[in-house]
């Protein structure tokens, strides 16, 4: 059974923090450890450019059975990393978190793939990936970032964070067709 603790760290060095935890805490401590990321596009010299950027800045995530022996192994670290506790307990993710995560990224490959909207007259509808059904937790939409804001609860906190989000027009959406059967 999957039971996900969250490990925060300092913003922009999950990556580095990742493997720096993989590295001191013992193996058989922690089944995975991640930090979701999210899939989208940006302009670089007029052309659209796929990059990735963490799903929850200063956040990895542990799928362990055991973090109190992940959190001994963190105290003796000279970064900041700590696992998140609520009144002193350490806290998993709840169900419907790991479902969601889970749902939107898969073991061993932990990226939000971007999903795909048209723009109806005033109104965006989703038209493919992973944001397909779950539109209500879309808050705003940024076009010119290709990014969605998404409101959820993680730990018992109300967050937002970002997903890739490529919001066409039904012109756009033929051009780009076309270029990736030209490609």
């Amino acid at each position: 059974m999957l039971v996900w603790y969250v490990i925060q760290v300092i913003n922009g060095r999950e990556d580095v923090m990742r493997e720096r935890i993989e590295h001191v805490v013992p193996a058989g401590a922690i089944q995975e450890l991640f930090y979701p990321q999210f899939q989208t596009e940006i302009k670089v010299h007029g052309e659209w450019v796929n990059t990735t950027k963490p799903l929850f800045p200063g956040y990895l995530i542990c799928d362990t059975a055991d973090p109190r022996t992940v959190q001994h192994y963190l105290l003796h670290m000279d970064d900041f990393a700590r696992v998140l506790t609520q009144d002193g307990q350490f806290v998993p993710l709840a169900k419907e978190e790991v479902q969601l995560i889970g749902g939107f990224t898969h073991r061993g490959d932990r990226v939000v793939p971007m999903s795909e909207a048209l723009k109806d007259g005033d109104r965006v509808v989703v038209t493919a990936g992973p944001l397909l059904g779950h539109e209500g937790l879309i808050k705003t939409i940024n076009r010119r970032k290709s990014t969605a804001y998404l409101e959820l609860d993680l730990c018992g906190r109300r967050v937002t964070t970002r997903v890739g989000l490529a919001v066409l027009s039904a012109e756009q959406r033929v051009m780009r067709n076309l270029k990736r059967a030209i490609a």
